[in-house]
Formats: structure tokens, sequence, C-alpha cells
């Protein structure tokens, strides 16, 4: 059987009187000059197809292809490891259901809990959110983030757990960087850069703080939804079996901005407070 040696998304197409050319992951098409060699040995070269002999000239294109990362060796698809399989979901459901559908066809298990009941007025505890030993903890909001939520959660990466949340601000939602280890981004340090950011950032407050007055209200679409759990199962997959990001910023660097009305994604490089920096202050 065919066997291709071109990575994926990396394809050879003869062009009518221009010879070879490749186009490339990034959609680009880049001509190949392949001189004296056989175009047809050298396809049969970069597919796998065969035994056919090789000349000097096309092994000279081979290495050309794999100097700059176009032709790779045998690869397999990263298997979820085993212990970091168990994924506790937290939230809205009508996120949390298409997100753990995704990790199952991932290799995960999701465990989905609809949240972590407290007495009422009472903080999150750090202990609930570890119950159970997970890997990870992804909590899902179908709306802002009420002061103080995730405070404890974003404690997990001390304990070793990984940390993604993401949430909606009417037709804006936000999917946060994956926290892994003490360091990382977390979600007080995303509300800390966003409020420098902005010169709203009084009203920016006061938003999060409530109440909000509301017309009819926004209805996340299936669609919309599906979007959301499949850039949260691509963070958690990533980190999982450690596949490097080969495009854009690093997922746990990177805040995605998403419009609902159009399923528009716009990424933000975002970095850690650091200790000493004071947040922003917030008006009373």
């Amino acid at each position: 059987m065919s066997r291709s040696r071109l990575v994926s998304g990396v394809e050879v197409v003869a062009v009518p009187g221009r010879g070879l050319a490749v186009r490339t992951t990034d959609g680009e098409f880049l001509s190949v000059r392949t001189g004296d060699a056989d175009g047809d040995a050298l396809l049969s070269v970069l597919t796998g197809a065969g035994p056919t002999p090789a000349t000097e000239e096309v092994n000279r294109l081979v290495r050309a292809f794999e100097k700059v990362g176009y032709v790779a060796g045998e690869t397999r698809l990263a298997q979820w490891p085993a212990d970091r399989r168990d994924v506790r979901l937290l939230g809205d459901p009508v996120l949390t259901r298409p997100l753990a559908a995704h990790l199952a066809a991932l290799g995960a298990e999701a465990r989905t809990a609809p949240a972590v009941t407290t007495p009422e007025g009472a903080p999150v505890r750090i202990e609930d959110l570890l119950d159970g030993d997970p890997a990870a903890v992804v909590w899902c909001l179908d709306g802002p983030v009420p002061e103080g939520l995730w405070e404890a959660a974003d404690r997990l990466p001390e304990h070793g757990v990984a940390w993604l949340r993401c949430h909606r601000e009417g037709w804006q939602a936000y999917v946060e960087p994956l926290a892994a280890t003490p360091g990382d981004v977390t979600a007080a340090h995303v509300r800390a850069r966003r409020l420098a950011a902005t010169p709203a950032h009084r009203e920016l407050a006061a938003y999060w703080r409530g109440p909000r007055t509301s017309g009819a209200p926004v209805r996340l679409t299936v669609p919309a939804a599906a979007l959301l759990a499949a850039l949260l199962a691509d963070d958690l997959g990533r980190w999982a079996t450690g596949t490097t990001d080969t495009a854009g910023f690093p997922a746990r660097r990177r805040l995605r901005h998403v419009d609902l009305r159009t399923l528009t994604v716009t990424e933000h490089p975002v970095l850690p407070v650091p200790a000493a920096t004071p947040t922003p202050e917030k008006d009373g």
C-alpha cells in the first residue's frame, strides 16, 4: 500500500506547462525546479508509492523537501495519554455537552457537572475542584464571570492540574489560555490585562460586577457552541499529547475572542501579570 512521505497538509500538483508545484500548509504555491530530475520519479519517492530507483538528482530534491520540513518519516496521530484522560467539565450544558463529545472522540474521559456547589455566598474551594483527582478542569460559562468565581480555580496549576475556561459577554465569547504550570496565564491575569488595555476600564469593571440590564437574551446557536467547544478541545488535546502549535500564538499565551454573530475568531497574545504589578483599580 502506498504511504505518503509528505507531511500532513503539504501537497504536490502537476501544473500544465510549468512542471511541479508545492501547496504548503499555509495554502501558498511554490514552484519546484526539478532540473534534470524525473518528475514522476520524484513524485513516486515523495508519496512512497514503490521501489522506484531514485537518481542523485531526485535524492537531492527529496533532501531539499526534508530541509524545509515538507517530508517526514512515518507519523501517527498522537494518542491521548492515560494519565491525562480524566477531564472535569463544569458550567453550562450548552457548552459542556458538545465539549464532552469532542473530548470523547479524541480519547479523553470527560466528567460533566453543572457547577461546584457551595453554600450561598461562599467561595469555591480548591479542595472541591481537586475532588476526584482530575488531570484537567474546564469551566464554561454562557455569560460573564461573576466576581471571584474562578479565584480558587486559578490555583489548579499549582496542584498539577491543567486549567482551561471560556465565557460569553453578550455577542462576544472569550477562550482563555490553558494554564498547566505555576506561572502560566490565569483568569485573574486575563482580567487584569483586559482592564489595562481598554480606556473603558471603569465601564468594563462595572459590567463584570453587574447588575446588567439586557434586552432579548443572547442564545448560543448550535454552530457557535460547537465552535467554542472545538477550540477548547483542540487546546486541551495539544496539552495532553504535547503537540506543538505550528501557527499563531502558543495556546498557553493566547486569548481568543469569538464574535458569535459571524463566528470570527481573533487571537491576542497575553502574558502573566508579574506579582509586583498592581491590578488596575476598580471604582467602588
